[in-house]
């Protein structure tokens, strides 16, 4: 009879650790969890919706070709986003990396060094959105909305709003290496997005630098406190979204062997909307990569979507806006409970 209640109180205790382990990792990993639920509960309406569509292989070469142009700067965002601030340029700062790339691939017909160029005018573009934000005091959200107006203006000007051809790129190991397709399917700028959204997930969970973001987001005067460089902290995270916005516009350019003046102008519903439904709260300190890669396929596949069951496509501008409301506005009530 011992060994009988022994064994029982052992199995109880067992399943109680047990069920203590799953509320804990419930809790741990809530966001990225109920991301992925929402992901496939869209996937199966679509599926029912539109089977021919949905369940066809063409439609998801198509979303890896096409999603990776606003997801990587999306990654970056949630950065930016988490530490409290705000980046509504990166559509400018597209543009501004492809005219630079452009005008030294036609001056020197060197494309690696035309790239790097790119990049680098990005990542400054980017971090003097940082320094006007950190050393003039002026509100992440207004120094975006100048800068954005203002280097579209730029590449407007300078190019009179002439665009560019990229054909004679086409060929070359440099556009395969970018845009190429591996084994004949596999969009190579989904690799890149891959790429880029580990690279992120270390620095941000891995790497002081990231515990930083954590902190300046969720209490900035605490992380003064504690000795972190909160001003170095907060211009860095607008020169990274800066590099990759340079990166997503040379990347869609090249997809087209292209270089419109208007680059950039049709991501900024995407990519917030891919922000904010990945569970990274508008009012700084949560958010995870997973959950933004998770929500730019959702975003992607939202207007393939509508048009697929029958719906105009005019619905998806509207699915946005409502997306970035409800997130914002769950994150606020979040708040306000935790506050009480």
């Amino acid at each position: 009879m011992t060994s009988r209640a022994e064994d029982q109180a052992g199995a109880i205790s067992q399943r109680r650790l047990w069920q203590g382990s799953l509320v804990r990792f419930a809790r741990r990993y809530g966001l990225q969890i109920g991301i992925v639920c929402v992901l496939l509960a869209i996937w199966a309406f679509f599926i029912i919706g539109a089977p021919k569509t949905f369940l066809s292989s063409a439609i998801y070469g198509a979303f890896m070709s096409t999603i990776p142009f606003f997801a990587i700067i999306a990654l970056p965002l949630t950065m930016v986003v988490i530490a409290g601030e705000m980046d509504l340029s990166f559509g400018s700062i597209m543009a501004i990396g492809m005219l630079v790339f452009v005008w030294f691939f036609e001056t020197t017909g060197n494309l690696v060094l035309a790239f790097v160029l790119c990049l680098v005018a990005g990542f400054l573009v980017g971090l003097l959105n940082g320094i006007i934000v950190v050393k003039l005091g002026i509100p992440s959200l207004v120094t975006t909305i100048g800068t954005q107006f203002f280097w579209r203006g730029a590449v407007l000007v300078i190019t009179g709003g002439h665009p560019a051809s990229l054909v004679p790129a086409k060929g070359t190991v440099f556009r395969q290496a970018l845009v190429g397709r591996l084994a004949g399917y596999v969009p190579a700028q989904m690799i890149w997005t891959v790429i880029v959204a580990v690279l992120v997930w270390v620095f941000l969970n891995r790497h002081k630098f990231g515990a930083h973001v954590y902190l300046i987001g969720d209490n900035e005067d605490s992380a003064r406190l504690m000795g972190v460089n909160v001003d170095r902290t907060r211009m860095m995270v607008f020169a990274v979204i800066g590099l990759a916005a340079a990166l997503a516009g040379l990347l869609a350019s090249l997809e087209v062997s292209y270089f419109w003046v208007t680059l950039g102008e049709g991501y900024l519903l995407r990519t917030l909307a891919s922000v904010f439904l990945g569970g990274t709260s508008v009012f700084g300190g949560t958010g995870t990569i997973l959950g933004t890669f998770v929500g730019c396929f959702i975003i992607g596949a939202i207007e393939a979507g509508t048009v697929a069951i029958g719906l105009t496509g005019f619905w998806t501008q509207l699915i946005y806006g409502l997306i970035i409301i409800l997130s914002v506005s769950m994150h606020a009530a979040l708040n306000r409970r935790l506050a009480r």
